[in-house]
């Protein structure tokens, strides 16, 4: 996989426009689909660390972009939202959720 610059990121489809409204000019490019790719995989590392920092107030919020970041990478592979809760039903189905707390430590 190449690597790509670390000069810029990628950001939500209105900030460009969001900084225009704010009186700058934004300067942006559209990344091709192996840096999309690359920069969304690093998108996500960068909103999941602000929601492992976030207080309760705004952990909602911080969950909410991570959740933004899973649906982008899930189209980018060809997979609509309705396909990924499938799946998700499916493992849950197979082997559970989270909602028993469950902490496993080991074998005997």
């Amino acid at each position: 996989m190449q690597t790509y610059s670390r000069h810029g990121k990628l950001v939500r489809d209105r900030i460009p426009q969001i900084i225009k409204e704010d009186g700058a000019e934004p300067v942006t490019y559209t990344a091709d689909r192996e840096e999309y790719r690359s920069r969304l995989r690093d998108k996500l590392g960068e909103e999941v660390a602000e929601f492992l920092e976030a207080d309760e107030d705004s952990a909602p919020e911080e969950l909410a972009d991570v959740l933004e970041v899973v649906r982008a990478l899930a189209a980018d592979l060809g997979v609509d939202a309705d396909q990924l809760e499938k799946t998700r039903e499916a493992k849950a189905c197979a082997r559970g959720g989270f909602t028993e707390r469950i902490v496993w430590t080991g074998n005997r």
